[in-house]
């Protein structure tokens, strides 16, 4: 993703504003324009696929047929060691509510489960649709290590940010200046990766 002179649209398949910050954040200065696909009147395809790659891939495709242009997908959650991955690609949906009733469902599951158990890692797969018909599209992955807090603690980032406590730094997701989690995040690295595979037209 060199950076160009003409604006290129991307529509991102997703309606959580705050995935859509931290994506815009990292591609706007590179030229691109992130569109979310609600603004496009498209809904979310069913994600029934059994991993984050897989999900990340449909819902790419989808949004590509959809407004015929390209399409990035990121399928991302928290992965808890000790609740054997859970809540994995259920991250968003845990509690079937929002984030603090998600964050409360986790520390209740983990209710009695000591400091050294509570290791758990942030996963993200990331997939770059350039067509509808792209049989080959960019897919790439990666991770965030950490572990579960015992309360929520902090008020920037979402989704399980204020129970993540990073690992090698005395804080939370949730503590950390935007500008710093767009630097070592899950979805961060993720999106590096994805930027140097397309500059150099790699597979």
């Amino acid at each position: 993703m060199q950076q160009n002179k003409q604006e290129i649209k991307l529509v991102l398949a997703s309606g959580n504003e705050g995935k859509a910050r931290e994506f815009r954040a990292i591609l706007e200065p590179l030229g691109y324009r992130i569109i979310l696909q609600k603004e496009l009147g498209i809904k979310s395809p069913e994600e029934n696929g059994r991993s984050f790659v897989e999900n990340a891939i449909i819902k790419a495709r989808y949004a590509a047929e959809q407004s015929g242009l390209s399409a990035l997908a990121d399928d991302s959650g928290l992965c808890v060691d000790a609740l054997g991955g859970a809540p994995g690609i259920y991250s968003a949906r845990y509690s079937n509510g929002d984030d603090q009733a998600n964050n409360e469902k986790l520390l209740r599951e983990l209710e009695g489960v000591e400091d050294g158990r509570r290791t758990a890692c942030y996963w993200c797969a990331l997939c770059l649709m350039r067509s509808a018909d792209d049989a080959v599209p960019y897919v790439v992955q990666s991770n965030w290590q950490g572990s579960i807090g015992f309360k929520p603690v902090g008020s920037n980032g979402f989704g399980y940010d204020p129970l993540f406590r990073v690992k090698g730094r005395d804080c939370t997701a949730a503590q950390l200046p935007p500008q710093i989690k767009n630097l070592i995040s899950h979805r961060a690295s993720a999106l590096n990766r994805l930027v140097e595979l397309i500059k150099f037209g790699a597979r």
